[in-house]
């Protein structure tokens, strides 16, 4: 599917958006790239729940529309699709060294590994057969996966579970952990996880506000406070690695408006503490330099920011009183974080 297809053109209304905005400060800066995406004409991405880039800087946008699986060069030219009748709903993405792509389908409980270009390689869970609510066996609407520095499979699951489930590479269970609740080692959704390369995971505890971390045993160690429905999470590499945290707005009528909650990502040390923060200090929009509902974060070797969120189905818990313009539905649920380098 890489020809045959006119590609619309970037708008550039200067009335609009007088020039890109620039988030967050001193080392971590960074510019909105407009109107990223290039998608044939007539496509729409709709929600886009992940993002992954390869060893080539090939940015695969794992979305909810027609076509599930897009992928784009690091300038947003399209290159081609894939995924079509195999996905039922779009949820998280991760990439192996090798270019292999773990994709997480919440809506029919799988995950599947496949090659960069689409071929099934691996498939953990049953398709369209969950299991019980909260029963703790895998899955019920798995939210994510990551790997063990051995690539041993970790998948978050999610939200009819509360568990995180460790397999072996060609997908076999090896144990699980997790429970509903409060306490260091409970879940109020399990949304998210990364490891880094030393085997620690990360994990992204949504509705506690709180990344938990564990050892690759799945003991607990500590927790990562101060954030607001972390929803995406991102390791970017290294002996001593930083993660990007993207964060959801309030999600209740009765805080729809407060101030400095988000949405926004955060970028925090190994340890948690914040380095910077990108946006979310007046809510969401659609104006550049804001957020919608960050929902998958992925970085390409440049460094630059690729942001996945899921405007479509969050727009009428962010704005209920007003009709969802049209570019959230094409486009709009992709942006690109271009770090700015003096």
């Amino acid at each position: 599917m890489d020809s045959g297809f006119t590609l619309r053109a970037p708008r550039n209304d200067k009335r609009r958006n007088p020039m890109p905005a620039i988030l967050g400060t001193g080392e971590h800066r960074y510019r909105v790239v407009e109107n990223f995406a290039k998608l044939p004409d007539g496509w729409q991405l709709t929600d886009v729940a992940a993002v992954a880039v390869d060893s080539l800087d090939r940015v695969y946008v794992f979305n909810r529309g027609a076509h599930p699986m897009v992928v784009l060069d690091r300038e947003g030219n399209f290159l081609r699709s894939w995924g079509e009748g195999l996905f039922s709903r779009a949820h998280g993405l991760h990439i192996d060294a090798d270019d292999n792509l773990y994709c997480t389908d919440d809506g029919d409980h799988t995950v599947r590994k496949c090659t960069s270009d689409g071929k099934v390689l691996l498939t953990i869970g049953i398709p369209a057969k969950p299991a019980p609510f909260m029963s703790g066996e895998p899955f019920h609407r798995c939210t994510h996966t990551a790997l063990s520095p051995k690539g041993e499979i970790y998948v978050s699951d999610g939200y009819g579970n509360a568990r995180v489930h460790k397999f072996t590479p060609d997908g076999k269970l090896i144990k699980s952990w997790g429970e509903p609740g409060t306490d260091p080692g409970q879940f109020n959704i399990v949304h998210n996880i990364a490891t880094d390369s030393d085997g620690w995971v990360y994990v992204a505890d949504r509705e506690n506000h709180r990344v938990q971390v564990f050892n690759g045993e799945g003991k607990y160690e500590t927790q990562w406070n101060n954030l607001h429905r972390p929803c995406a999470l991102c390791c970017c590499g290294g002996r001593s690695p930083t993660f990007v945290i993207g964060e959801l707005g309030p999600g209740l009528d009765i805080n729809r408006n407060v101030p400095n909650l988000g949405p926004r990502l955060s970028i925090v040390d190994a340890k948690g503490n914040r380095i910077a923060r990108l946006g979310g200090e007046e809510g969401p929009g659609v104006a550049s330099g804001k957020f919608l509902a960050p929902h998958g974060i992925a970085l390409d070797s440049k460094g630059d920011i690729y942001v996945g969120e899921v405007g479509v189905t969050n727009w009428a818990t962010s704005f209920p009183d007003q009709e969802m313009p049209a570019v959230v539905r094409a486009t709009r649920c992709l942006q690109k974080l271009e770090r700015v380098r003096e």
